[in-house]
């Protein structure tokens, strides 16, 4: 009865393994045979023509790029030092759970409510922008840098920090000089993980960057209305008119393959790491 149990609980794992695969498998095998075809050079480079009636997705490219450098800028500093004073510097306990508990929860969040709270707050200050949509984000991602770093700080030894207190560096030089470099991989893993869920948002942007497909450089585009890839992915899935659903897939095609392609940076880099710490 033992190894009919092990034989029949070792057979539901690898279903349940099986059909995860294959359900993973089947929606990026259609996503990317619908929207690959309709992928072209005049496509990614041109900007939409509503009098022409010609669909472009270079805005969008911008936009994108725009809202992910400007939300790393900010989240980057404000997560990693947040991390560093929660690990190595506070002294209440009690409050460092509270704060990490609270970090956990905003985590967890539907984005759709980060989205009415940035469209509240920044889109009142700002306007409808590419800047509050920023900000939206770093809001989102901070929760997330946080904790990867700060689990990733308290993989460091505590021997290597005795040991350079021990040769009479400072707090801030022990920090800088050996706490750090041994968890970057981890500040880089949250930093790549961060830009994957900036790069697929689309809830929290709908209510604070805007919908415009014009082109802008990156200080003018701040301040003004754009939509991203995957808000123009539902505004062009929602539109009616020629191109627009072809447009829509190769949209999705294209934020499966960053998707794709900063899941397996974000593996090789932890990977370098660690083969180097051995």
């Amino acid at each position: 009865m033992r190894k009919i149990k092990d034989i029949l609980r070792m057979g539901l794992m690898e279903l349940s393994a099986a059909l995860t695969c294959a359900l993973s498998m089947c929606i990026v095998g259609y996503v990317l045979l619908k929207g690959l075809p309709h992928l072209s050079w005049q496509l990614l480079t041109t900007a939409p023509s509503y009098l022409e009636d010609t669909v472009g997705i270079l805005p969008d490219i911008l936009n994108t790029l725009y809202i992910i450098v400007t939300a790393i800028a900010l989240v980057l500093p404000l997560g990693v030092g947040a991390a560093v004073y929660l690990n190595e510097y506070a002294q209440n306990k009690r409050l460092v759970e509270v704060i990490e508990y609270a970090a956990e929860t905003l985590s967890g969040i539907p984005s759709i409510i980060y989205g009415l709270v940035g469209m509240l707050v920044f889109s009142n200050l700002l306007g409808s922008c590419l800047l509050a949509g920023a900000l939206t984000l770093v809001v989102m991602n901070l929760p997330t840098v946080m904790r990867t770093t700060q689990e990733s700080l308290k993989t460091v030894p505590q021997s290597y920090r005795e040991g350079a207190f021990g040769l009479g560096a400072g707090k801030w030089r022990v920090i800088r000089t050996v706490v750090l470099p041994g968890c970057v991989d981890g500040v880089i893993t949250g930093c790549i993980l961060s830009v994957g869920r900036m790069v697929g948002e689309s809830a929290a942007l709908l209510y604070t960057a805007g919908f415009a497909h014009t082109l802008n450089g990156f200080f003018s585009g701040l301040g003004s209305s754009g939509a991203t890839l995957s808000v123009a992915l539902y505004v062009y899935a929602k539109e009616p008119g020629p191109g627009r659903q072809e447009a829509a897939f190769a949209i999705a095609a294209i934020l499966m393959l960053l998707t794709l392609a900063i899941d397996l940076l974000a593996a090789l880099v932890k990977r370098r790491f660690q083969r180097r710490l051995l």
